[in-house]
């Protein structure tokens, strides 16, 4: 009897938003079928693939930067004898396309975020030494590469679990290439994301993050045909037995109705956590971004979903240096944040994305004052980031238990505000919420012991 052949490697490295980490791992499941194993090892991939990310400033330059060191490893490979496929997947192939094959002779396929669950096709047809391109944007499949991962998979990855419910977006915020990239704004129907859940709950998974580009926005069809909210949804998934924490991002404010925010006050699963990327304080900069809404109406949505759930932890996005932002705009966006308290934050300086509008304006802001801004803006969101976790000290906290600690005989898992928190405890606590009575503040985390 023949020995089976060895199994090939993948190695998967991914730039950018959470939507690309889970992205990541559907990669992975698909390829487990293809007889590929993951690694963390890039010289014993027998395909390497870049999952790229085009929000970040020079995205393009920082993807052909690091296929110059990928072809070093794909040539010492061949110097053994050994094959190495590269594969450029995400929002940067989907906007370069066959120009990524053009500049790197060394990639062998580039795939849009819309067509994953096709890479074994497509791998299949480089086969022979096709270079391969596909980054269309398919109607009636689009959302058959989601389905939850096998049960081994999920059990490998603990006990949280994302779940993509929405993709694309109708904004067209000047500054963003998401609407070129991932497409129009597109929602799995209802049972497609319940039996996924289920599936993942089965295999022991207590937590979800319903993951989307705009996921408040999502309106998916029910068996009836009827279209479906966010809020409806998360009634459905809190119904479903062994699922403990329902959570959910990215949202915009001009997709926050009120049915989501009664849903923090009356769904005791939806987490006490939103991410809600306000960018600008300035009404005259939010004009330009074309965001849509103004200052006040992102205050009046904080102000109803503290009415709602007083506890409730907030995090934002914001960018710093936008065309044409003045030192009184600037002000605005620090007013911001000081008024509406932070739980954490991500804060970018702006830097220009061809093809979107806020390239072509001429007022761009000084790189030295965009990093004086970043860096005033960044202390303030430590300040407020410490701050809300000191008022935690003291406090009795439900927490998700995910892992062993770093020290013998230590768990730690997630707050219900998606803090960091570690105890002495046994195993067996993890997968299930044990109440913990908040120690001290470390560094990134809360020390606590079991109450």
């Amino acid at each position: 009897m023949s020995n089976p052949p060895p199994a090939r490697k993948v190695f998967v490295k991914s730039f950018g938003c959470q939507m690309n980490v889970h992205d990541a791992e559907r990669m992975k499941d698909v390829l487990a079928g293809e007889g590929y194993a993951d690694t963390s090892a890039i010289e014993d991939a027998d395909l390497v693939i870049l999952n790229t990310c085009h929000i970040r400033e020079r995205a393009t330059e920082k993807v052909f930067s690091e296929l110059g060191k990928v072809r070093e490893v794909k040539e010492a490979r061949a110097a053994r004898g050994v094959a190495t496929r590269i594969a450029v997947a995400g929002c940067v192939a989907q906007a370069e396309g066959g120009e990524i094959l053009r500049r790197q002779s060394a990639v062998d396929l580039v795939v849009g975020p819309q067509s994953y669950h096709r890479l074994p096709d497509l791998l299949r047809r480089s086969d022979n030494g096709a270079r391969v391109v596909d980054t269309e944007f398919p109607p009636e499949d689009k959302f058959d590469h989601m389905a939850a991962p096998a049960p081994d998979a999920i059990r490998a990855r603990g006990v949280s679990a994302f779940v993509t419910i929405q993709e694309g977006c109708d904004k067209f915020c000047a500054f963003c290439v998401v609407p070129f990239t991932r497409g129009a704004e597109v929602s799995r129907p209802v049972a497609r994301v319940l039996d996924d859940v289920k599936r993942l709950v089965d295999a022991g998974v207590a937590e979800v993050s319903l993951l989307g580009q705009n996921v408040n926005a999502y309106h998916g069809l029910d068996e009836r045909g009827a279209s479906v909210g966010l809020r409806g949804l998360v009634e459905r998934l809190a119904t479903l037995a062994g699922l403990e924490r329902i959570r959910y991002t990215t949202s915009h404010p001009n997709d926050f109705d009120d049915d989501l925010i009664a849903a923090h006050a009356e769904i005791d699963k939806l987490m006490p956590f939103v991410h809600l990327p306000v960018q600008s304080g300035s009404d005259r900069i939010l004009k330009a971004m074309n965001r849509k809404h103004t200052a006040a109406q992102y205050f009046a949505i904080i102000e109803r979903l503290r009415a709602a759930r007083p506890d409730i932890a907030l995090s934002s996005d914001f960018i710093v240096g936008f065309p044409g932002e003045t030192e009184a705009d600037f002000g605005a966006t620090l007013d911001l944040i000081r008024r509406t308290g932070m739980a954490s934050a991500f804060s970018f300086k702006y830097s220009p994305r061809p093809g979107t509008k806020a390239a072509e304006l001429v007022e761009q802001v000084p790189e030295a004052v965009k990093s004086e801004r970043l860096a005033r803006l960044q202390r303030l969101e430590e300040d407020q980031r410490r701050a809300f976790n000191q008022a935690t000290v003291g406090r009795v906290v439900g927490v998700l238990f995910e892992k062993q600690g770093r020290h013998p005989g230590q768990i730690g898992g997630k707050s219900p505000y998606m803090q960091a928190v570690h105890v002495d405890g046994p195993l067996n606590l993890v997968g299930r919420v044990a109440p913990v009575k908040i120690l001290s503040l470390k560094t990134n985390s809360l020390a606590g012991e079991l109450a």
